[in-house]
Protein backbone atom coordinates (compact mmCIF):
# COMPACT_ATOMS: atom_id res chain seq x y z
CA UNK A 1 0.00 0.00 0.00
CA UNK A 2 2.63 2.63 -1.40
CA UNK A 3 -0.11 5.08 -2.75
CA UNK A 4 -0.89 7.56 -1.13
CA UNK A 5 -5.15 8.37 -0.58
CA UNK A 6 -6.57 11.49 -1.31
CA UNK A 7 -9.65 13.41 0.91
CA UNK A 8 -11.33 13.29 -2.69
CA UNK A 9 -10.75 9.19 -2.70
CA UNK A 10 -12.03 8.71 0.15
CA UNK A 11 -15.26 11.32 -0.47
CA UNK A 12 -16.10 9.13 -2.94
CA UNK A 13 -15.88 5.49 -1.54
CA UNK A 14 -19.19 3.38 -0.37
CA UNK A 15 -18.14 3.83 2.95
CA UNK A 16 -18.15 7.52 3.10
CA UNK A 17 -21.31 7.54 1.33
CA UNK A 18 -22.70 5.25 4.63
CA UNK A 19 -21.15 7.61 6.86
CA UNK A 20 -23.06 10.69 5.50
CA UNK A 21 -26.75 8.98 4.85
CA UNK A 22 -25.96 7.87 8.88
CA UNK A 23 -25.37 11.85 9.81
CA UNK A 24 -28.82 13.17 9.36
CA UNK A 25 -29.48 10.18 12.11
CA UNK A 26 -26.93 11.78 14.58
CA UNK A 27 -28.24 15.23 14.21
CA UNK A 28 -31.54 14.36 14.93
CA UNK A 29 -31.20 12.55 17.95
CA UNK A 30 -28.89 14.41 20.65
CA UNK A 31 -28.36 11.16 23.12
CA UNK A 32 -26.61 9.16 19.91
CA UNK A 33 -24.59 12.21 18.47
CA UNK A 34 -23.22 12.39 21.89
CA UNK A 35 -22.49 9.28 22.81
CA UNK A 36 -20.58 9.05 18.45
CA UNK A 37 -18.62 12.23 20.00
CA UNK A 38 -17.31 10.07 22.83
CA UNK A 39 -16.56 7.25 20.56
CA UNK A 40 -14.65 9.40 18.39
CA UNK A 41 -12.65 11.27 20.87
CA UNK A 42 -11.22 8.03 22.80
CA UNK A 43 -10.30 6.75 19.46
CA UNK A 44 -8.51 10.01 18.69
CA UNK A 45 -7.02 10.66 22.52
CA UNK A 46 -5.87 6.86 21.29
CA UNK A 47 -3.98 7.74 18.19
CA UNK A 48 -3.33 11.63 19.05
CA UNK A 49 0.51 11.58 17.31
CA UNK A 50 -1.01 10.52 14.16
CA UNK A 51 -3.39 13.44 14.02
CA UNK A 52 -1.17 15.68 15.24
CA UNK A 53 -1.66 18.13 11.92
CA UNK A 54 -5.46 18.13 12.22
CA UNK A 55 -5.86 17.68 16.36
CA UNK A 56 -7.16 21.38 17.33
CA UNK A 57 -9.40 21.40 14.45
CA UNK A 58 -10.90 17.85 15.10
CA UNK A 59 -10.93 18.20 18.89
CA UNK A 60 -13.04 21.90 18.16
CA UNK A 61 -15.72 19.58 15.78
CA UNK A 62 -16.26 17.54 18.81
CA UNK A 63 -17.11 20.29 21.12
CA UNK A 64 -18.94 22.25 18.05
CA UNK A 65 -20.81 19.04 17.83
CA UNK A 66 -21.37 18.58 21.57
CA UNK A 67 -22.61 22.19 21.79
CA UNK A 68 -25.22 21.22 19.05
CA UNK A 69 -26.46 18.12 20.71
CA UNK A 70 -26.97 20.20 24.19
CA UNK A 71 -28.73 23.25 21.76
CA UNK A 72 -26.36 25.41 23.02
CA UNK A 73 -24.91 26.33 19.18
CA UNK A 74 -27.38 26.50 15.96
CA UNK A 75 -25.00 28.71 14.16
CA UNK A 76 -23.45 26.22 11.69
CA UNK A 77 -25.43 25.53 8.54
CA UNK A 78 -26.66 22.30 8.25
CA UNK A 79 -24.74 21.42 5.38
CA UNK A 80 -21.90 21.52 7.57
CA UNK A 81 -22.93 20.05 9.91
CA UNK A 82 -23.71 16.81 8.12
CA UNK A 83 -20.18 17.34 6.78
CA UNK A 84 -18.99 17.19 10.12
CA UNK A 85 -20.77 14.48 11.05
CA UNK A 86 -20.06 12.07 8.29
CA UNK A 87 -16.02 12.69 8.73
CA UNK A 88 -16.69 11.77 12.43
CA UNK A 89 -19.16 8.62 11.59
CA UNK A 90 -16.16 7.64 8.90
CA UNK A 91 -13.79 8.08 11.67
CA UNK A 92 -15.23 5.69 14.21
CA UNK A 93 -15.80 3.03 11.35
CA UNK A 94 -13.75 -0.07 12.22
CA UNK A 95 -14.22 -1.39 8.38
CA UNK A 96 -14.23 1.89 5.70
CA UNK A 97 -12.15 2.42 2.96
CA UNK A 98 -8.64 1.46 4.51
CA UNK A 99 -9.41 -0.82 7.59
CA UNK A 100 -8.66 0.19 10.92
CA UNK A 101 -7.07 -3.23 12.18
CA UNK A 102 -4.29 -2.80 9.11
CA UNK A 103 -1.79 -1.22 11.37
CA UNK A 104 0.40 1.61 10.30
CA UNK A 105 -2.61 2.50 7.60
CA UNK A 106 -6.05 2.20 8.54
CA UNK A 107 -5.70 5.63 9.58
CA UNK A 108 -4.53 7.03 6.59
CA UNK A 109 -7.95 7.05 4.80
CA UNK A 110 -9.18 8.51 8.04
CA UNK A 111 -6.63 11.61 8.28
CA UNK A 112 -7.38 12.36 4.60
CA UNK A 113 -11.01 12.70 4.98
CA UNK A 114 -11.01 14.98 8.29
CA UNK A 115 -8.50 16.71 6.72
CA UNK A 116 -10.55 17.31 3.77
CA UNK A 117 -13.91 18.25 5.74
CA UNK A 118 -11.87 20.34 7.68
CA UNK A 119 -11.08 22.49 5.05
CA UNK A 120 -14.38 22.97 3.48
CA UNK A 121 -16.02 24.21 7.02
CA UNK A 122 -12.68 26.26 8.32
CA UNK A 123 -15.22 29.04 8.09
CA UNK A 124 -17.66 27.32 10.21
CA UNK A 125 -14.96 25.88 12.70
CA UNK A 126 -13.30 29.89 13.48
CA UNK A 127 -17.08 31.06 13.48
CA UNK A 128 -17.94 28.25 16.58
CA UNK A 129 -14.29 28.81 18.20
CA UNK A 130 -15.23 32.74 18.20
CA UNK A 131 -18.40 31.97 19.73
CA UNK A 132 -17.09 29.33 22.05
CA UNK A 133 -14.53 32.53 23.14
CA UNK A 134 -17.35 34.78 23.62
CA UNK A 135 -19.23 32.18 26.19
CA UNK A 136 -16.11 32.10 28.23
CA UNK A 137 -16.42 33.82 31.66
CA UNK A 138 -14.07 35.09 34.09
CA UNK A 139 -15.26 32.51 36.33
CA UNK A 140 -14.44 29.63 33.32
CA UNK A 141 -10.41 31.04 32.90
CA UNK A 142 -9.77 31.90 36.03
CA UNK A 143 -9.60 35.59 36.47
CA UNK A 144 -11.11 38.17 38.55
CA UNK A 145 -13.58 40.73 37.55
CA UNK A 146 -11.49 43.84 38.57
CA UNK A 147 -14.53 46.01 39.08
CA UNK A 148 -15.79 43.94 41.99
Amino acid sequence: MGKKISGEEVEDSASYTEAKNRASEYANDPDRLNDLVDRAARKAQARKGRLAQVWDSLTACFRLLRAYAKGQYRETPWASLLSIIAAVVYFVMPLDLIPDFLLGFGLIDDAALIGLILGSVKGDIERFLEWEREQATPADTGEQDKDE
